[in-house]
């Protein structure tokens, strides 16, 4: 079996929505200090619905398919639906990631909750602090890791 899915090499050799919004809604930014990777999501919203995301990430190709699954995951979605993404559906939509590289999905979604947070907050939106208080931790992808 090959290391990474054929939707992962084509994630990452022909990455969707990569770019810059200027006039964005909202925007945030993920990165793991332990892999160096860091992923920068650009949110448009237009009626309660995310007409456009763009994505910038520096990092390796696992956290360029990443951001670029995601991205397609969550670009025409109501707001609330795209909140609930989470780095599993990621995985499972680039049909799967190999174990030491699973932190990538899990920065995907943190870089999608942060520029919502920033939108609901630009917007004077109420949210539930609960929902974006505690960043992910991703430990378990590093203990999945093998020596």
């Amino acid at each position: 079996m090959a290391l990474y899915s054929d939707k992962v090499m084509d994630h990452f050799r022909n990455p969707r929505n990569v770019g810059v919004i200027e006039d964005a809604d909202g925007v945030g930014e993920a990165g793991n200090p332990v892999c160096g990777d860091i992923m920068k999501i650009y949110l448009k919203i237009d009626n309660d619905t995310i007409s456009d995301v763009k994505f910038e990430t520096f990092g390796c190709g696992s956290a360029i398919a990443s951001s670029s699954m995601a991205t397609e995951l969550i670009k025409g979605k109501p707001v609330e639906e795209a909140a609930s993404l989470t780095n599993k559906a990621v995985t499972e939509a680039l049909d799967g990631l190999p174990a030491h590289k699973l932190h990538c999905s899990v920065l995907a979604e943190e870089a999608i909750r942060a520029a919502l947070k920033d939108y609901y907050d630009r917007h004077g939106i109420a949210y539930d602090e609960n929902r974006f208080a505690a960043a992910i931790d991703c430990a378990h992808c590093h203990d999945a890791m093998p020596n």
